[in-house]
């Protein structure tokens, strides 16, 4: 992996922090950005509590090698400072095509010429933000799923204008921080994972919020009758109420009337998911 050595993260929400710690304890040195200091405490949080997972979860981690990775990783609410000398940068913040827009022509004008840039967008499609990067042959999506230490997969989807050899370097990098490269060979959107996800979720939901059944319930007949280890709303409590409802808020009039239940009943209620002390579930894993 000589064409990357330093990453930058944008975002240091629930899979920001995931991507950031997983690549520093890989051996890359490691940057991550966020808009505020209250922004960058939660991320804090968020990477205290990945050093305890791994401990417990991961093979061959100690409590030396946790903490070091930790001490390596850099944090900074300067744009200009985190892009400034990064192979890759890795774009994790809010799934809203506005944010992402100014997020990458601030990146455009800082970051060296050499940068990659990837986002790690679940639905947008790379085609929707290259002309924002000023380099549409070094842009590309890299899309992980939640608890990346565990579910180790990384999905690498370029545009028509990605450089083949960039896209290499990428799924490359994805296997050099122990992930399971998954090449998605022409754009699709919610990529190979969501497009099986995201449909099975927003199901659970339409039985929930149509009154058919209770959100426990529909995870009881998921887990019994398949043999699941998690309900689509246990799922939904772990990938957090707000990335569900901005996705749900930027489709049809059915998602958008999904979208407004989950904020009535949950969000507006402080409901966000584990993340956040509690979604469906006080305790979605337990």
């Amino acid at each position: 992996m000589s064409d990357i050595a330093r990453v930058t993260v944008l975002g240091a929400g629930v899979l920001g922090a995931q991507i950031a710690y997983q690549t520093v304890y890989s051996g890359f040195d490691v940057t991550v950005y966020d808009i505020g200091d209250e922004a960058l405490s939660a991320g804090r949080k968020r990477l205290g509590a990945l050093v305890t997972a791994y401990r417990a979860e991961v093979e061959g981690a100690t409590e030396a090698s946790t903490q070091a990775a930790l001490e390596r990783l850099a944090m900074t609410t300067d744009l200009a400072q985190a892009a400034r000398n990064a192979d890759l940068i890795i774009e994790a913040v809010p799934e809203r095509l506005d944010i992402k827009r100014e997020t990458y022509e601030k990146l455009a004008a800082l970051a060296p010429e050499h940068t990659i840039f990837a986002t790690n967008s679940s639905t947008l499609l790379p085609s929707d933000m290259k002309d924002f990067t000023g380099r549409p042959d070094r842009f590309l999506a890299l899309h992980f799923a939640n608890q990346i230490w565990k579910f180790n997969t990384a999905e690498v989807m370029g545009t028509a204008e990605t450089s083949p050899a960039v896209f290499d370097t990428v799924v490359e990098f994805a296997r050099a921080i122990g992930m399971v490269p998954i090449p998605v060979l022409k754009e699709r959107p919610g990529y190979v994972l969501n497009s099986l996800l995201v449909p099975f979720l927003n199901a659970a939901l339409d039985l929930a919020a149509g009154g058919y059944a209770q959100p426990e319930d529909v995870d009881n007949v998921w887990r019994i009758a398949t043999g699941a280890p998690m309900g689509p709303f246990q799922i939904y409590d772990v990938v957090g109420l707000g990335t569900a409802y901005n996705i749900l808020s930027s489709g049809d009039e059915h998602s958008q009337r999904l979208a407004a239940w989950l904020k009535e009943h949950y969000i507006d209620r402080g409901r966000m998911g584990a993340g956040a002390g509690g979604g469906f579930y006080d305790d979605p894993l337990g």
